[in-house]
C-alpha cells in the first residue's frame, strides 16, 4: 500500500505508531507537540488534518479526547510490521545533491540490515560512492538521526532542499560532504548549511537488471 506523506507528516505518524501502546489515553494535540518538540500548534494541527485526510488518524468530529488511529492505520502497521516493512521515502544523490524527496511507501527489509531506531530506505542515484561499493540502483538502509561522527556515511540535506549520500566530515568553520570515487572532490559548506537526516546502516541490491 503506497502513503504520500510528508517527511513531518510520516515522523507524527511513526511516532504515534511505535508508542500507541505506551499511551494510557491517546495523546491530546498539546502532548503531541510536547512529545515531538513542535512548538507551533498551528503547523502540527495541519498536518494531522492531513493524516486524517490519509485515513491514518481518526476524525475528531467522532468528539473523542486525543489524537487516535485509525483502524486501517493499525492493519497498514501490523502488515508493514509482519513484512518488515520500512518507509521507502525515494530517491538520493550519490553525486551531486539532487531535490529531497517526500513520497512515502514501504518496503521488505531484513532485521540483519537495520537498527532498533527508526529507520527509512532511500534508492541511490548517481556514482560518487562506487569506490565503497554504493552504486547506481542500490537501495541504502538508513538510521534517523540528526548527528553523526566524522568518517560515517550519512544523508545531508543541504539548504533545506537538497539530499545527497556522503562521507561527513564536521568543523567548526565548514562541514565537508567527501565521495568516494576518486574523480570527484569534496563539497565545502557552511554548518548551518548542512542538516544530518539519518546515517547509513545498511544496503541492498537488486541484479536482474544487470543482465
Amino acid at each position: 500500500m503506497k502513503l504520500t506523506l510528508t517527511r513531518k507528516q510520516q515522523e507524527i505518524f511513526d511516532f504515534l505508531s511505535q508508542n500507541q501502546d505506551n499511551f494510557r489515553h491517546p495523546p491530546t494535540l498539546e502532548e503531541l507537540c510536547s512529545s515531538l518538540g513542535v512548538s507551533s500548534r498551528g503547523s502540527l494541527h495541519a498536518h494531522i488534518k492531513a493524516l486524517i485526510d490519509a485515513n491514518l488518524i481518526e476524525s475528531p468530529e467522532r468528539k473523542q479526547r486525543g489524537i487516535r488511529l485509525t483502524e486501517y492505520a493499525k492493519q497498514l502497521i501490523s502488515g508493514s510490521s509482519d513484512q518488515g516493512g520500512l518507509p521507502f521515502v525515494g530517491y538520493i544523490a550519490a553525486g551531486r545533491p539532487i531535490e529531497a524527496v517526500e513520497t512515502i511507501s514501504y518496503m521488505a527489509v531484513p532485521d540483519q540490515l537495520r537498527t532498533q531506531k527508526p529507520c527509512y530506505v532511500l534508492k541511490i542515484k548517481g556514482d560518487s560512492m562506487i569506490e565503497q561499493g554504493i552504486f547506481d540502483g542500490d537501495w541504502v538502509v538508513i538510521e534517523q538521526r540528526s548527528y553523526a561522527r566524522n568518517g560515517e556515511i550519512v544523508v545531508a540535506l543541504v539548504n533545506k532542499s537538497e539530499a545527497t549520500l556522503k562521507f561527513i566530515e564536521q568543523y567548526p568553520h565548514e562541514t565537508l560532504l567527501i565521495p568516494a570515487n576518486a574523480k570527484m572532490e569534496a563539497m565545502r559548506y557552511k554548518p548551518e548549511q548542512v542538516e544530518i537526516q539519518g546515517v547509513l546502516v545498511g544496503q541492498m541490491r537488486s541484479y536482474s537488471n544487470y543482465f
